[in-house]
């Protein structure tokens, strides 16, 4: 073999990952895709290092860095759509296909303002001065506060559900459905469209309340006040259904004129709080700021049949109901899980500090009873003693109306306080008709797109027919005028205070399916629950669950008890009819642990990518023998997935060769090192049949392994037909899909004694055992202990599905490992360094991982060093056939059958660039991973029949070699394991 020399003749940089244009357009021959496109011949020499630089190589196959296109569901505007190669295409024969792609058109709209609005209603221009009076300053700050308390810790969790991945239409009935499962998904949808519904008629009524008021100040009446407020609701709804119906074009832009005029008449109130008081204004209660009058009113004066801390807070917290505005037209948003968190938790910070302002200064400058007359002032003669209340000590004497309880004026009596209070009185009157129509608008288009998205999930009977969308954007016309004729039928009752408790009662329920989806989500512990926004806890959202419920019970107890039964009914009939979804939901993940921890409902669905678990096959031989693979797993599987130890047993099928598989010693060892794990021991003629029993045999129903993982077998040179066993059982394992991972540890990961029969030969890296489990000691690994602020290294450089970024990320969710930093290393040119990394993170940030350290090395693009060039000619060379290419292709066949681990001139040639490739990246590991806790590298995959198997065990062993870190090599079977999708 001749000695390599340092020369530049090969060029690792010419042999960049990258597809030939027929693939990239998605263009495929008949004949299916043929990868000998890509082998160039190399020259003469039997030397790797005499070759000259060739533009294309055997590297440049089906194996693709990371692309954002491998995980999305959509194409961008503009350029062709990459795809991630299957796992048969990477090792077998292969097809490319094209596939249809869909352009999703997306609508700016912020979701702040929408919320501000949809809080901004009715009940503040209306009915706070009046529960002011009601419940005093004090009291009401306290139901302010108690409903923001409420909203605040709904809207951290709908912040943490909408940031768990991209948010499609349909917003609250998708976040909870696609959380929770369409069992109480579907049954809140439909209550919360219900409630949403309900709230146009709210809103409505006080709009029409105050422009029958004003008609009756200028002695304009049609029938009388009750009816007046029915008709001229019905024209209003009549008109905000076109304006709805007219697309969110037209609706955004009312939104923000309404956003405007809320605004202006909140500056005229305030001014006119500081302007001294007029006489007219004097009459009817308002004297500006006084120290006494806030006192009065810091004290509750509970009055009529609604006068309780109850009665009050049913009344208001519709005010407080419009935080989902923003997450109820998601589909609609550009950036959901940006916009919904900052849009709704700034929306309830402000409106809750507007609320508590307006209740404090109008409590500071209106008395509770005034008259209106502009004769009732205090006349001298009369005994101070005798006149009755608060005004008697600014001039006023109210006596009379109050002792007759016929006042008409003062925040007790009079709902237009604020426009009397403000600086121009029409302002405030612009302020309601902003306040109330943006609301109802706001209600109105939500409620039939919730509807819209609940009616296409076909979870319920009946109601498919007003799912159907109309024009370019699917509008729910059907949807709408639903909505329309139940906001009709409540607006006929034409009481504010009546239809502002019913709605309290749905929203607080809906409220509490929110918190509780939250907390499931949280303690169900699911891999797939990782919501960017982390300032949620689950035991909050657990208690203001509970605490929306009791308010239920205390508010109105027979409209929670309907309120709860509608929700078990829907949740039955769901139960019953057991819907054909899979939306990777809370409920699933719940149901995977209790069949895993208590072996009941074994067939339960868990195939969703966003519930993706590591099931765990570890190929242990005697599980005593190796503690830190069984370590290192248990990390990835412990109260979350299931592990299995698998043993196969070399020999004739007899009671001893059984009993050696199945002794129960093996099961004493696990539960004595506190491993939570199945054990499975089989007896086989061979060890690859062995394993094709465990891979195919193992598992309980769907609650089935899908990964294996080895140890590198250390001393492959020595038996090489041991070795082919060892590879071809990978080759196997990616037949089957599954996903493989081998650990090399420098010291080894074999403790035990030496071998005392043939037992599971190809596990280890050292020599194989069958030891007396009883009598073994246990042996303390690396991976039992802290690992302090060491770092996790990733090197992320072939697309596998996300595996090789799933099993650290899982490790660092444990206290040993959480303080490590994790580091994550991709390959690109030099001149595409900026643009790769802001990739890359781009793409980590969308899964949600919480990495943030990712560094770009162009230099595995260099050649490798001669000197480690020559020890891999080296480890090979004894696997060499010597021949010339005629010869090869002559003796192929039988080299095949007979020593398939053999290496000829072609097979090098052929895999040329890929043995470069592993050379260099074991030097850039030493050169940027000595001090690292672990180092997980994505794995190499030898092409079936065209990499002989002494040659794929070099590739492992020259890419580990020489590593003080363990180094687990992981290869993920081509099936996204990881998204950036809330379904």
């Amino acid at each position: 073999m001749e000695r390599p020399t340092a020369n530049d003749n090969v060029n690792l940089s010419a042999y960049r990952p990258s597809l030939p244009l027929s693939v990239l357009n998605g263009k495929t021959s008949s004949e299916g895709f043929d990868e000998s496109d890509y082998y160039q011949c190399y020259g003469d020499g039997n030397s790797m290092t005499s070759r000259p630089s060739i533009a294309l190589s055997a590297y440049e196959t089906l194996d693709a860095p990371p692309q954002y296109d491998f995980y999305a569901n959509s194409q961008a505007w503009g350029r062709k759509r990459r795809f991630r190669p299957s796992l048969h295409q990477l090792h077998g024969n292969s097809e490319v296909r094209n596939v249809l792609f869909t352009i999703v058109k997306i609508l700016l709209v912020s979701t702040q303002i929408r919320c501000m609005l949809n809080i901004w209603g009715v009940i503040l221009y209306l009915r706070l001065p009046w529960i002011t009076a009601q419940a005093g300053i004090g009291m009401t700050w306290v139901i302010i506060l108690l409903s923001s308390t409420i909203t605040g810790i709904t809207g951290l969790s709908t912040s943490a559900i909408a940031t768990n991945g991209k948010v499609k239409g349909g917003g609250t009935y998708f976040l909870i459905s696609r959380s929770l499962g369409p069992e109480l998904g579907g049954s809140i949808g439909l209550i919360f469209a219900f409630a949403n519904a309900v709230a146009v008629a709210m809103h409505t009524v006080g709009f029409a309340e105050t422009v029958t008021d004003l008609m009756r100040e200028h002695e304009a009446v049609m029938v009388d006040r009750t009816n007046d407020i029915r008709i001229i609701g019905i024209i209003t709804v009549t008109c905000l259904l076109g304006i709805s119906m007219a697309g969110m074009a037209w609706e955004s832009k009312a939104q923000i004129l309404f956003f405007l005029v809320i605004m202006v008449s909140f500056a005229s109130y305030i001014v006119g709080t500081i302007m001294p008081a007029s006489v007219e204004k004097q009459a009817k209660g308002f004297f500006s700021y006084k120290a006494d009058i806030f006192a009065a009113n810091f004290v509750p004066d509970w009055r009529g049949p609604e006068g309780s801390f109850f009665g009050m807070f049913s009344i208001f917290f519709p005010s407080a109901t419009g935080i989902l505005a923003g997450a109820n037209i998601s589909g609609d948003l550009k950036n959901p899980t940006v916009a919904i968190p900052r849009g709704t938790l700034m929306a309830i910070f402000w409106t809750t500090f507007s609320y508590l302002v307006i209740s404090a200064t109008v409590g500071s400058c209106v008395v509770r009873d005034a008259s209106g007359s502009l004769n009732d002032t205090l006349s001298p003669s009369t005994p101070i003693d005798d006149c009755v209340g608060l005004p008697c000590q600014h001039g006023w004497d109210f006596t009379e109306c109050i002792n007759n309880k016929t006042c008409t004026y003062g925040i007790s009596n009079y709902y237009q306080s604020l426009s009397m209070v403000s600086a121009f009185g029409p302002l405030i009157t612009a302020g309601i008709f902003g306040a109330t129509l943006s609301s109802a608008l706001a209600c109105l288009v939500s409620a039939p797109k919730v509807f819209q998205c609940l009616c296409k999930d076909h979870l319920y009977p009946l109601i498919g027919f007003f799912g159907k969308g109309y024009g370019k954007n699917h509008e729910p016309l059907r949807a709408y005028l639903l909505t329309y004729i139940i906001a009709a039928c409540f607006i006929i009752i034409a009481e504010l205070n009546a239809i502002a408790p019913i709605i309290s009662n749905f929203y607080l329920c809906s409220y509490a399916l929110i918190n509780f989806s939250c907390f499931h989500a949280s303690i169900t512990n699911s891999p797939g629950w990782r919501p960017s926004f982390r300032f949620y806890s689950k035991w909050l959202s657990l208690l203001c669950a509970v605490i929306c419920v009791v308010i239920m019970f205390l508010l109105t107890w027979w409209a929670a008890l309907i309120a709860i039964g509608v929700v078990f009914f829907l949740l039955g009939y769901t139960l019953y009819k057991k819907p054909d979804v899979n939306w990777g939901s809370s409920l699933q993940a719940s149901s995977y642990n209790m069949a895993l921890n208590h072996c009941v409902g074994l067939n339960v669905v868990e195939d969703h990518v966003k519930n993706y678990r590591p099931q765990c096959l570890v190929l242990t031989g005697p599980p005593s023998s190796r503690p830190a693979l069984l370590d290192l797993v248990n990390c990835f599987t412990k109260d979350l997935s299931l592990m299995m130890c698998g043993n196969v047993v070399t020999a004739d099928s007899s009671p001893s060769a059984v009993e050696k598989a199945s002794s129960n010693s093996h099961i004493s060892w696990l539960n004595q090192r506190k491993i939570k794990s199945f054990y499975r021991g089989v007896v086989a003629p061979d060890l690859r049949c062995g394993v094709n029993m465990l891979l195919q045999g193992a598992g309980l129903g769907r609650i089935k392994p899908n990964v294996l993982l080895m140890g590198f077998k250390k001393d492959w040179r020595s038996e090489p037909s041991i070795a082919n066993n060892y590879i071809n059982i990978l080759h196997d394992a990616f037949d089957l899909q599954y996903g493989v991972c081998v650990l090399r540890m420098k010291e080894g990961l074999d403790v035990s004694s030496p071998p005392q029969s043939h037992v599971n030969q190809g596990f280890d890296e050292g020599q194989d055992t069958s030891v007396s489990v009883d009598l073994e000691p246990q042996h303390t690994t690396v991976f039992q202990k802290k690992q302090g602020k060491k770092t996790i290294d990733i090197y992320w450089l072939s697309d596998d599905g996300g595996l090789t970024l799933l099993l650290p990320y899982l490790l660092t969710r444990r206290k040993r490992w959480a303080r490590c930093k994790v580091r994550i290393f991709v390959g690109a040119e030099t001149d595409k360094k900026d643009e790769q990394k802001e990739e890359v993170l781009s793409l980590i940030k969308k899964f949600r991982l919480g990495f943030q350290d990712v560094e770009v090395i162009p230099d595995i693009y260099q050649n490798p060093q001669p000197v480690n060039v020559h020890h891999f000619e080296n480890m090979i060379g004894r696997f060499r056939v010597d021949s010339n290419p005629k010869q090869d292709s002559d003796s192929d066949p039988p080299r095949q059958q007979e020593k398939p681990w053999m290496i000829t001139n072609q097979d090098l040639e052929r895999n040329m660039a890929k043995s470069l490739r592993q050379i260099r990246l074991n030097e850039v590991l030493l050169d940027y991973s000595r001090d690292a806790a672990l180092i997980v590298i994505t794995m190499p995959v030898g092409r079936r029949g065209s990499c002989p198997s002494s040659l794929y065990l070099a590739w492992l062993d020259i890419l580990s070699r020489d590593l003080r870190a363990p180094v687990l090599m992981v290869r993920g079977n081509q099936e996204s394991v990881l998204t950036f999708y809330c379904q």
